[in-house]
Protein backbone atom coordinates (compact mmCIF):
# COMPACT_ATOMS: atom_id res chain seq x y z
CA UNK A 1 0.00 0.00 0.00
CA UNK A 2 0.81 3.89 -0.50
CA UNK A 3 0.03 6.08 2.00
CA UNK A 4 -0.07 9.59 1.57
CA UNK A 5 -1.34 13.15 3.87
CA UNK A 6 -3.91 15.18 1.83
CA UNK A 7 -3.45 19.12 2.91
CA UNK A 8 -6.71 19.83 4.55
CA UNK A 9 -6.28 22.91 7.10
CA UNK A 10 -5.32 20.85 9.38
CA UNK A 11 -2.29 20.32 11.04
CA UNK A 12 -2.26 16.51 10.61
CA UNK A 13 -4.24 16.54 7.48
CA UNK A 14 -6.15 14.08 5.69
CA UNK A 15 -5.05 9.83 5.75
CA UNK A 16 -5.34 8.65 2.09
CA UNK A 17 -4.65 5.96 0.09
CA UNK A 18 -2.63 6.46 -3.63
CA UNK A 19 -3.27 3.92 -6.70
CA UNK A 20 -0.78 1.52 -7.90
CA UNK A 21 0.07 4.45 -10.89
CA UNK A 22 -0.37 7.34 -8.77
CA UNK A 23 -3.12 8.68 -10.70
CA UNK A 24 -5.92 8.64 -8.02
CA UNK A 25 -5.89 9.46 -4.04
CA UNK A 26 -9.09 8.18 -1.89
CA UNK A 27 -9.12 9.43 1.28
CA UNK A 28 -10.07 6.79 4.36
CA UNK A 29 -10.68 9.36 7.47
CA UNK A 30 -8.45 9.90 10.26
CA UNK A 31 -4.36 11.10 10.13
CA UNK A 32 -1.18 8.78 9.62
CA UNK A 33 -0.01 9.89 13.20
CA UNK A 34 -3.55 8.67 14.90
CA UNK A 35 -3.32 5.45 12.80
CA UNK A 36 0.21 4.47 13.90
CA UNK A 37 -0.77 4.14 17.51
CA UNK A 38 -3.68 1.17 16.46
CA UNK A 39 -1.89 -0.16 12.97
CA UNK A 40 -3.66 -3.47 13.33
CA UNK A 41 -7.29 -2.19 13.47
CA UNK A 42 -5.59 0.51 10.92
CA UNK A 43 -3.96 -2.35 8.73
CA UNK A 44 -7.28 -3.81 7.85
CA UNK A 45 -9.67 -0.78 7.57
CA UNK A 46 -6.90 0.28 4.83
CA UNK A 47 -6.95 -3.31 3.06
CA UNK A 48 -10.93 -2.67 2.91
CA UNK A 49 -10.17 0.65 1.41
CA UNK A 50 -7.72 -0.28 -0.77
CA UNK A 51 -10.35 -2.59 -2.65
CA UNK A 52 -11.93 0.29 -3.31
CA UNK A 53 -9.26 2.40 -4.55
CA UNK A 54 -8.43 -0.64 -7.31
CA UNK A 55 -12.27 -0.80 -8.26
CA UNK A 56 -11.93 3.04 -9.42
CA UNK A 57 -13.13 5.08 -6.29
CA UNK A 58 -11.10 7.99 -5.52
CA UNK A 59 -10.29 11.50 -6.65
CA UNK A 60 -7.65 12.53 -9.08
CA UNK A 61 -4.29 13.48 -7.83
CA UNK A 62 -3.95 16.15 -9.90
CA UNK A 63 -6.72 17.62 -7.78
CA UNK A 64 -5.22 17.34 -4.09
CA UNK A 65 -2.09 18.16 -2.56
CA UNK A 66 0.12 16.25 -0.54
CA UNK A 67 2.36 17.02 2.89
CA UNK A 68 4.32 14.89 4.21
CA UNK A 69 2.95 11.61 5.36
CA UNK A 70 3.66 12.31 9.05
CA UNK A 71 3.82 16.53 8.29
CA UNK A 72 4.81 16.07 12.08
CA UNK A 73 5.19 13.68 14.86
CA UNK A 74 6.69 12.60 18.05
CA UNK A 75 9.99 11.85 17.34
CA UNK A 76 12.72 11.64 14.72
CA UNK A 77 15.75 9.24 14.87
CA UNK A 78 18.68 9.93 12.31
CA UNK A 79 21.07 7.78 11.70
CA UNK A 80 24.20 7.45 9.69
CA UNK A 81 24.55 4.34 8.40
CA UNK A 82 27.02 4.26 5.16
CA UNK A 83 30.23 4.17 5.80
CA UNK A 84 31.03 5.73 2.60
CA UNK A 85 29.52 8.88 4.15
CA UNK A 86 31.34 8.73 7.38
CA UNK A 87 34.53 8.42 5.51
CA UNK A 88 33.87 11.26 2.92
CA UNK A 89 32.56 13.64 5.89
CA UNK A 90 36.01 12.99 7.90
CA UNK A 91 37.48 14.51 4.86
CA UNK A 92 34.72 17.06 4.69
CA UNK A 93 34.89 18.07 8.41
CA UNK A 94 38.65 17.09 9.26
CA UNK A 95 38.40 14.90 12.23
CA UNK A 96 39.18 11.41 12.64
CA UNK A 97 36.85 8.29 11.27
CA UNK A 98 34.21 6.96 13.53
CA UNK A 99 35.45 3.43 14.97
CA UNK A 100 33.63 1.20 16.89
CA UNK A 101 30.31 -0.90 16.35
CA UNK A 102 27.77 1.17 17.27
CA UNK A 103 25.72 3.21 14.68
CA UNK A 104 26.03 6.85 14.84
CA UNK A 105 22.22 8.86 15.68
CA UNK A 106 21.27 11.94 17.04
CA UNK A 107 17.68 12.89 17.60
CA UNK A 108 16.57 16.04 15.54
CA UNK A 109 13.65 17.97 14.85
CA UNK A 110 10.29 16.74 14.16
CA UNK A 111 7.27 18.57 15.03
CA UNK A 112 6.96 19.16 11.18
CA UNK A 113 8.06 17.69 7.86
CA UNK A 114 7.98 19.95 4.92
CA UNK A 115 5.70 18.53 1.53
CA UNK A 116 7.47 17.12 -1.24
CA UNK A 117 6.67 20.45 -3.25
CA UNK A 118 7.13 22.72 -0.10
CA UNK A 119 9.62 25.63 -0.47
CA UNK A 120 12.27 25.66 1.83
CA UNK A 121 13.15 28.71 3.58
CA UNK A 122 16.63 29.48 5.24
CA UNK A 123 17.90 32.56 6.80
CA UNK A 124 21.10 32.42 4.90
CA UNK A 125 23.65 31.00 2.10
CA UNK A 126 26.30 31.81 4.05
CA UNK A 127 24.69 28.93 6.23
CA UNK A 128 26.27 26.35 3.82
CA UNK A 129 22.77 25.42 2.80
CA UNK A 130 23.22 21.20 1.51
CA UNK A 131 20.89 18.85 0.71
CA UNK A 132 20.88 14.70 1.95
CA UNK A 133 18.95 12.20 0.52
CA UNK A 134 18.02 9.19 2.26
CA UNK A 135 15.22 6.56 3.36
CA UNK A 136 13.67 5.96 6.87
CA UNK A 137 11.18 3.98 8.19
CA UNK A 138 8.33 4.60 10.80
CA UNK A 139 7.45 2.31 13.59
CA UNK A 140 4.75 1.59 15.96
CA UNK A 141 5.01 1.25 19.42
CA UNK A 142 8.59 -0.34 20.37
CA UNK A 143 9.07 -1.71 23.95
CA UNK A 144 12.17 -1.02 25.05
CA UNK A 145 15.05 -3.32 25.00
CA UNK A 146 13.54 -4.72 21.45
CA UNK A 147 15.95 -7.01 19.57
CA UNK A 148 17.33 -6.32 16.00
CA UNK A 149 15.69 -10.00 14.68
CA UNK A 150 11.94 -8.43 16.90
CA UNK A 151 12.52 -4.54 15.59
CA UNK A 152 11.59 -5.83 12.11
CA UNK A 153 8.27 -6.66 12.89
CA UNK A 154 7.51 -3.22 14.26
CA UNK A 155 8.92 -1.29 10.96
CA UNK A 156 5.58 -0.47 9.20
CA UNK A 157 6.24 2.22 6.86
CA UNK A 158 9.00 2.93 4.55
CA UNK A 159 9.92 7.00 3.35
CA UNK A 160 12.12 9.16 1.37
CA UNK A 161 13.34 11.83 3.08
CA UNK A 162 15.60 15.12 2.33
CA UNK A 163 17.38 15.72 5.17
CA UNK A 164 18.31 19.30 5.08
CA UNK A 165 21.81 20.62 6.81
CA UNK A 166 23.36 23.60 7.42
CA UNK A 167 26.89 22.63 6.78
CA UNK A 168 28.41 25.47 8.12
CA UNK A 169 26.90 25.41 11.65
CA UNK A 170 27.58 21.95 11.69
CA UNK A 171 31.21 22.33 12.51
CA UNK A 172 30.70 24.85 15.04
CA UNK A 173 27.74 22.06 17.04
CA UNK A 174 29.96 19.00 16.69
CA UNK A 175 32.36 20.74 18.74
CA UNK A 176 30.14 21.12 21.76
CA UNK A 177 29.32 17.53 22.27
CA UNK A 178 25.81 18.15 22.58
CA UNK A 179 24.37 17.65 18.94
CA UNK A 180 22.36 19.48 16.42
CA UNK A 181 20.05 22.46 17.01
CA UNK A 182 21.14 24.94 14.45
CA UNK A 183 22.37 23.16 11.89
CA UNK A 184 19.81 20.82 11.22
CA UNK A 185 16.26 22.55 10.39
CA UNK A 186 13.23 20.47 9.41
CA UNK A 187 13.07 17.71 6.74
CA UNK A 188 10.99 17.47 3.19
CA UNK A 189 9.43 14.20 2.73
CA UNK A 190 8.35 12.79 -0.23
CA UNK A 191 4.72 12.20 -0.84
CA UNK A 192 4.20 8.42 -0.24
CA UNK A 193 4.89 5.82 2.88
CA UNK A 194 4.63 2.66 1.53
CA UNK A 195 4.00 -0.72 2.98
CA UNK A 196 7.49 -2.69 3.39
CA UNK A 197 5.38 -5.11 0.72
CA UNK A 198 5.22 -2.37 -1.81
CA UNK A 199 8.91 -2.83 -2.46
CA UNK A 200 9.16 -6.38 -3.28
CA UNK A 201 12.48 -7.25 -3.45
CA UNK A 202 13.93 -4.00 -2.86
CA UNK A 203 12.97 -4.99 0.82
CA UNK A 204 15.93 -7.23 2.02
CA UNK A 205 17.75 -7.05 5.47
CA UNK A 206 16.08 -4.24 6.50
CA UNK A 207 17.33 -2.31 3.62
CA UNK A 208 16.14 -0.58 0.81
CA UNK A 209 17.54 -1.86 -2.78
CA UNK A 210 16.84 1.68 -4.80
CA UNK A 211 18.69 4.10 -6.60
CA UNK A 212 18.21 7.34 -5.31
CA UNK A 213 18.55 9.85 -7.88
CA UNK A 214 19.38 13.60 -6.93
CA UNK A 215 19.08 16.35 -9.34
CA UNK A 216 20.73 20.11 -8.51
CA UNK A 217 19.27 22.41 -10.75
CA UNK A 218 18.30 20.15 -13.00
CA UNK A 219 21.78 18.27 -13.46
CA UNK A 220 22.13 14.79 -11.72
CA UNK A 221 24.46 14.87 -9.04
CA UNK A 222 23.42 10.92 -7.38
CA UNK A 223 22.25 7.69 -7.83
CA UNK A 224 23.48 6.09 -4.94
CA UNK A 225 21.72 2.61 -3.92
CA UNK A 226 19.98 2.27 -0.16
CA UNK A 227 21.50 -1.07 0.35
CA UNK A 228 24.94 -1.24 1.22
CA UNK A 229 23.88 -0.14 4.73
CA UNK A 230 26.50 -0.85 8.02
CA UNK A 231 23.78 -1.38 9.91
CA UNK A 232 19.91 -2.74 8.59
CA UNK A 233 17.03 -0.55 9.76
CA UNK A 234 15.76 -3.09 12.46
CA UNK A 235 19.48 -2.84 13.33
CA UNK A 236 18.71 1.02 13.88
CA UNK A 237 15.50 0.51 15.75
CA UNK A 238 16.90 -1.71 18.17
CA UNK A 239 19.89 0.57 18.71
CA UNK A 240 17.37 3.41 19.32
CA UNK A 241 15.04 1.14 22.01
CA UNK A 242 17.80 0.19 23.80
CA UNK A 243 17.02 2.35 27.00
CA UNK A 244 13.37 3.49 25.37
CA UNK A 245 9.99 2.83 24.35
CA UNK A 246 9.41 3.73 20.93
CA UNK A 247 6.27 6.14 20.82
CA UNK A 248 4.46 4.69 17.56
CA UNK A 249 5.13 6.99 14.48
CA UNK A 250 8.97 7.25 15.44
CA UNK A 251 11.07 8.03 12.18
CA UNK A 252 14.00 6.52 12.02
CA UNK A 253 16.90 7.68 9.26
CA UNK A 254 19.54 5.87 7.47
CA UNK A 255 21.29 8.64 7.24
CA UNK A 256 22.96 10.32 3.30
CA UNK A 257 22.65 7.66 1.31
CA UNK A 258 26.16 6.84 -0.26
CA UNK A 259 28.16 3.87 -2.34
CA UNK A 260 31.91 3.13 -2.72
CA UNK A 261 31.57 3.55 -6.12
CA UNK A 262 30.65 7.14 -6.11
CA UNK A 263 33.11 7.70 -8.62
CA UNK A 264 30.31 6.34 -11.00
CA UNK A 265 26.72 7.07 -9.09
CA UNK A 266 27.39 10.59 -7.86
CA UNK A 267 26.75 11.83 -3.84
CA UNK A 268 23.31 12.07 -2.43
CA UNK A 269 24.80 15.26 -0.55
CA UNK A 270 26.74 18.35 -1.47
CA UNK A 271 29.55 17.71 1.27
CA UNK A 272 30.64 14.41 -0.07
CA UNK A 273 31.05 16.25 -3.58
CA UNK A 274 33.40 18.90 -1.77
CA UNK A 275 35.51 15.66 0.01
CA UNK A 276 35.52 14.10 -3.70
CA UNK A 277 36.71 17.33 -4.72
CA UNK A 278 39.22 18.16 -1.34
CA UNK A 279 40.71 14.65 -2.24
CA UNK A 280 41.36 14.95 -5.97
CA UNK A 281 42.49 18.89 -6.14
CA UNK A 282 43.26 19.57 -2.30
CA UNK A 283 39.94 21.90 -1.99
CA UNK A 284 36.50 22.14 -2.51
CA UNK A 285 35.32 23.68 -5.58
CA UNK A 286 31.56 23.35 -5.81
CA UNK A 287 29.60 25.83 -3.74
CA UNK A 288 26.76 24.79 -1.45
CA UNK A 289 23.14 25.85 -2.36
CA UNK A 290 21.94 29.46 -3.57
CA UNK A 291 18.85 30.90 -3.16
CA UNK A 292 16.57 29.68 -6.00
CA UNK A 293 18.01 26.59 -6.26
CA UNK A 294 16.08 23.33 -6.82
CA UNK A 295 16.91 19.63 -5.31
CA UNK A 296 14.90 16.66 -7.13
CA UNK A 297 14.74 12.96 -5.19
CA UNK A 298 13.60 10.02 -7.08
CA UNK A 299 13.91 6.77 -5.79
CA UNK A 300 13.59 4.32 -8.34
CA UNK A 301 14.16 0.25 -8.96
CA UNK A 302 14.66 -1.64 -12.26
CA UNK A 303 11.74 -1.20 -13.83
CA UNK A 304 11.71 2.81 -13.43
CA UNK A 305 9.33 2.96 -10.80
CA UNK A 306 9.21 5.56 -7.91
CA UNK A 307 7.41 4.27 -5.14
CA UNK A 308 7.78 6.96 -2.74
CA UNK A 309 6.89 9.70 -5.61
CA UNK A 310 9.02 12.53 -5.60
CA UNK A 311 10.65 15.51 -3.42
CA UNK A 312 11.23 18.55 -5.52
CA UNK A 313 11.98 21.61 -3.45
CA UNK A 314 13.39 25.29 -3.70
CA UNK A 315 15.54 26.70 -1.50
CA UNK A 316 13.60 30.29 -0.75
CA UNK A 317 14.96 33.15 1.73
CA UNK A 318 13.01 33.18 5.04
Amino acid sequence: MRLATLRDGTPDGALALVSADGERALRVGGHLLGAMEDWPSTEARLKEAEARLNAGDGEPTDDVTFAAPLPRTWQWLDGSAFTTHGDLMAVAFKHDPHEGDRPLMYQGLSDRFYGPADPVPFPAIEHGIDFEGEFGVVVDAVPMGTSAAEAMKHIRLIVQINDWSLRAIAPIEMKTGFGWIQAKPACSMAPFAVTPDELGEAWKDGRVGLDLIIDWNGSEVGRANGAPMAFGFHELVAHAALTRDLVAGTVIGSGTVSNANYAEVGSSCISEIRAIEIIAHGAPQTPFMAFGDTVRMTAVGSSGRAPFGMIDSEVVKA
